[in-house]
């Protein structure tokens, strides 16, 4: 097993391209730290230059990574190469609690089977499907509203509890120190009221994905999704920024919505968040 350098990091950027849309986590995560957004991961590697499992986990060394949920995703093309990386090279700390976002469900049985192995508590805590745009003329814009546009603008540091005590997994001092991150260094949008407070935003998480929308629900039915999505997509496009997102798999309304966008799916794969040591 191998921990990857600078130049090896945008080297496996590249590699992880042709695997897209499967890839698309780790490919995020990377394609953020080439541009030299903040990290707490690291990522290592089964072999090198061919590898065949590829993972991002929390960089022991880096201090600021205990403010964070501790995060774990993966990408692997060889699932015994990947349960020789969990099992004998210990690829992930399994004392801690953790989370792997956006694992190929395909991979879920073999998580549990360690962990069942090692009487480590597993339990499912999202599915998801991922939504992504492969360039952009498959974007399908609304009806463009001048006025509406003019309402356009970035989310700001004054906005960080706004957001965090409407995000469904923030409401703490973590989601705070999250969304604080994100808005400081990764691409936002919002719609704002005449008195300048944002009432519809997106946010792009640190492994570059869509997410966090939202609408105050005194101002939804007005199209402001929409727009925020077409907006942003057409920033990150214009920046050679990928263009996806995970959609929670019973959230309908969402999926419908970037669907209608143009976003497209694998119908034949599905990510899968896992809880350990809860």
């Amino acid at each position: 097993m191998k921990t990857l350098n600078r130049e090896e990091l945008r080297v496996a950027e590249g590699v992880l391209l042709q695997h897209l849309p499967k890839s698309y986590k780790v490919y995020g995560f990377l394609y953020g730290m080439n541009r030299n957004k903040p990290t707490t991961l690291e990522v290592v590697v089964d072999t090198w230059p061919d590898f065949k499992v590829i993972i991002c986990r929390p960089d022991p060394k880096n201090k600021l990574a205990l403010e964070f949920m501790k995060k774990v995703t993966c990408f692997s093309t060889d699932e015994q190469v990947l349960r020789k990386m969990l099992t004998e090279e210990n690829a992930m700390d399994w004392s801690t609690y953790f989370i792997i976002g956006g694992l190929d469900n395909s991979h879920t049985s073999l998580l549990k089977e360690i962990s069942c192995d090692q009487e480590i508590n597993c339990r499912h805590f999202t599915f998801v499907r991922l939504l992504y745009l492969p360039e952009a003329s498959f974007l399908q814009m609304p009806t463009r509203d001048s006025d509406l546009e003019l309402k356009i603008s970035s989310l700001n540091l004054s906005h960080v509890e706004l957001v965090n005590q409407n995000w469904k997994f923030g409401g703490n001092q973590q989601g705070y120190n999250n969304i604080k991150t994100l808005i400081s260094n990764f691409p936002s949008c919002c719609i704002m009221d005449e008195q300048g407070q944002p009432v519809s935003w997106i946010l792009v998480y640190d492994y570059c994905a869509l997410g966090i929308l939202y609408t105050l629900p005194e101002h939804r039915g007005k199209g402001y999704a929409k727009m925020l999505i077409g907006a942003m997509a057409k920033k990150l496009f214009a920046e050679n920024h990928p263009v996806y997102c995970f959609i929670e798999e019973d959230n309908t309304l969402s999926y419908q919505l970037f669907k209608d966008m143009g976003f497209v799916e694998n119908p034949t794969y599905r990510a899968v968040w896992l809880e350990f040591n809860y």
